[in-house]
């Protein structure tokens, strides 16, 4: 198992795999299994290394997109985690992208962003005190951020960025208030004691679970004083484009919106909804935010479901992958996973700590089941260009597996036609590897 983690998951030996470029039948216009393997492309590798020309492609199915989002079927799958690693080095080398977005926290991102540019720290201790609460405490994260960090200083004119595009939980952040409050006692003096005392008690709240132990009307009052300070802080700016302040801005921005989130009522079916609504949207928002003032191409990672086009969930009304549609329209991506069987990390419904957790073979009627029949192990195939027949089958709503952190979750009934441009699916796949902390050396006193 370690050892995947250096190579990536290979090819399994033995496979009824035709070599990348074979001549294929034409499909019979029922037949969906041979319509997807006319137009599927293998992959010679799951993890990074090696050669690209596997990956060629994907190159034109992403074309000019600017965000490209990168799903996962689970949150704790090694195949799915060294796959993205592997596809963001493609896309930073091949197709300029600079920026690799996860579904963190924004001062998360802030802070993991700082790391890979050079700062300060060890990368253990920093995803220990970032991610630990996290699904993505995992081994092969540690190795994306110190590539990350090491392409940086072989590329200092065009370093790549990390990015956390959602509310800022457990904690806030003191460095998001520090820097609101810093440029307003620069800029707008006069207005600083305001903005101070609208943020006392919103930074007074410990953490995430502290605050929603707080009454809802309590919680209410709290997102009111949140945006009355990002009011102020807009009639702060300077004249004219400013990046510190459009920086500024934003933070005050992150504070508001998870503010927002926490003043839901989360009790109720109405509250669940309208909470999970704005966190979709406010992840397509920072996201587009981020694009538009770095001007980097990004790639986002978060679940199949967040950055698909529809929902499949009730309780979720629009993803995220809607909301960068209205932005981006044809320069969205979205790219989902699939797989058949295998191990993935996973908490239960009743306890938080993460462990294996393993599902057989799909089975018949489901999704999966039907793309395991194509005769390549690992593929990837354009959902947009697929025969008839597959164009067909593709849109039907059949049981596909979705695992969120906890397990058991789903399978729940799902169109990947629709909710997906590409799809990768993998034959079968193993669990992550999670960070295990290592002791700090005793000093020499003891």
């Amino acid at each position: 198992m370690a050892a995947a983690i250096g190579a990536g998951a290979l090819t399994a030996p033995g496979s009824a795999q035709a070599a990348p470029g074979t001549a294929r039948a034409a499909p019979r216009a029922d037949d969906p299994v041979r319509a997807v393997e006319s137009v599927a492309h293998p992959l010679r590798a799951t993890g990074p290394g090696g050669s690209a020309k596997d990956l060629r492609p994907l190159d034109r199915m992403v074309g000019d997109a600017e965000v490209v989002g990168l799903g996962e079927a689970t949150h704790g799958t090694h195949e799915f985690f060294t796959m993205k690693d592997r596809l963001f080095r493609h896309l930073v080398e091949e197709k300029g992208f600079r920026t690799f977005a996860l579904e963190v926290s924004w001062t998360t991102g802030l802070r993991l962003d700082a790391y890979v540019r050079g700062g300060a720290g060890d990368v253990r201790e920093l995803a220990r005190q970032e991610l630990a609460r996290t699904p993505w405490h995992h081994e092969e994260y540690i190795r994306l951020l110190t590539w990350m960090r090491a392409y940086n200083e072989r590329h200092p004119d065009r370093q790549v960025r990390f990015m956390g595009n959602d509310l800022d939980h457990p904690h806030l952040g003191a460095e998001l208030f520090d820097a609101v409050t810093d440029h307003v006692r620069r800029h707008r003096p006069d207005l600083l004691g305001r903005v101070e005392a609208l943020y006392a008690p919103i930074r007074e709240v410990p953490d995430g679970d502290a605050y929603l132990a707080l009454p809802l009307a309590e919680r209410a009052r709290l997102a009111k004083s949140a945006r009355a300070a990002y009011d102020l802080v807009r009639t702060a700016g300077p004249d004219g484009h400013d990046p510190a302040y459009a920086w500024t801005l934003q933070h005050a921005r992150s504070v508001l919106q998870t503010a927002d989130i926490y003043a839901y009522d989360v009790s109720t079916p109405e509250g669940q909804r309208g909470s999970m609504l704005h966190r979709d949207r406010i992840m397509a928002e920072n996201t587009a935010w981020w694009q538009r003032q770095t001007g980097h191409k990004v790639l986002v990672s978060a679940h199949n479901a967040h950055l698909a086009y529809e929902s499949y969930d009730p309780r979720y009304p629009r993803m995220q992958g809607e909301f960068l549609r209205d932005s981006y329209g044809p320069k969205y991506r979205s790219i989902g996973f699939t797989f058949n069987e295998g191990s993935f990390m996973a908490t239960a419904p009743d306890d938080e700590v993460y462990a294996p957790r393993t599902v057989g073979a799909a089975p018949r009627g489901t999704n999966e089941y039907t793309l395991d029949k194509v005769s390549y192990d690992d593929y990837y195939v354009d959902l947009r260009t697929v025969p008839r027949a597959a164009r067909k089958w593709l849109t039907g709503k059949r049981p596909t597996r979705s695992i969120g952190t906890a397990y058991p979750d789903g399978p729940y009934g799902i169109r990947l036609g629709p909710s997906h441009d590409v799809l990768i699916h993998l034959h079968e796949t193993t669990a992550a590897h999670r960070v295990e902390q290592r002791p700090r050396a005793r000093s020499v006193n003891g």
